[in-house]
């Protein structure tokens, strides 16, 4: 079964939510980028008598192509696969929710302990997270009682991992509700700003009047709410601006 595409991944985690209970398939699917990771858990599990199997993926398109024709059941699921050839990560979040409403329950696996992008996977459809740096036992438990429809993860340490991401989220919204505000010259203006160019130096550069410049930085000030360069090129550098905060896409960070 091919899961459903995801369009921007700003899916409510009511709409995606795992309720629990124990999984009727017995399927265990690992797609990780490492495979020292994802082959020692999926032998660890196939020992003791679960059908696990790992595939190593690197991409979007690998990881569809993984679930293709596989009846869903438990997909441990690597949230960050590397860079692609141009230097962006590639990141798993924005497929969740469909991959999630192709039937599978989502163990989310990181080697990254960042909250934003582990309470980002969890509102998005995620079951439970686990750290790649636990030791075989935890991640075999994990895997466990996951397909029991059980978690790990205490109750409250989810919540506040959920919580984290949507303040963020709300506060990256409303940075980018000021952003649209702007005309396309103001937000080159402000990016060039961001840049490290002074106001002299975007004058030369769009061939117009340092007066000119100063009227539209101006503009922006306003349109931001902010009283300085230094706020407004702190506020366009906010949006997604920390390697490793989700990127529900990071088509534009993540």
């Amino acid at each position: 079964m091919t899961p459903a595409r995801v369009g921007d991944g700003r899916v409510s985690s009511s709409r995606t939510a795992d309720v629990g209970g124990p999984l009727t398939s017995r399927t265990v699917l690992i797609l990780d980028d490492h495979e020292l990771v994802g082959t020692s858990l999926a032998n660890a599990l196939q020992r003791d008598g679960v059908q696990a199997r790992y595939r190593p993926v690197h991409s979007e398109h690998d990881v569809h192509a993984a679930v293709d024709g596989v009846a869903p059941g438990l997909l441990v699921l690597d949230l960050d696969l590397g860079r692609d050839q141009h230097g962006r990560r590639v990141d798993t979040i924005p497929l969740i929710p469909g991959l999630r409403a192709a039937g599978w329950r989502i163990l989310v696996l990181s080697g990254s302990s960042n909250p934003l992008r582990i309470g980002a996977a969890l509102h998005h459809g995620g079951f439970t997270w686990v750290s790649k740096a636990a030791s075989m036992p935890t991640l075999f438990a994990s895997v466990r009682e996951a397909r029991a429809g059980r978690s790990l993860l205490a109750p409250d340490r989810r919540e506040e991992l959920v919580r984290r991401y949507l303040e963020w989220d709300r506060r990256q919204r409303a940075v980018r509700a000021k952003l649209d505000t702007l005309t396309r010259r103001e937000r080159e203006v402000l990016d060039l700003l961001a840049s490290g160019m002074r106001v002299q130096a975007i004058a030369h550069h769009f061939v117009v009047s340092l007066p000119t410049v100063r009227t539209q930085v101006r503009a922006v000030l306003a349109k931001l709410g902010v009283g300085s360069q230094l706020e407004a090129v702190a506020m366009v550098r906010s949006i997604d601006s920390v390697d490793g905060t989700p990127g529900v896409p990071e088509r534009g960070v993540r």
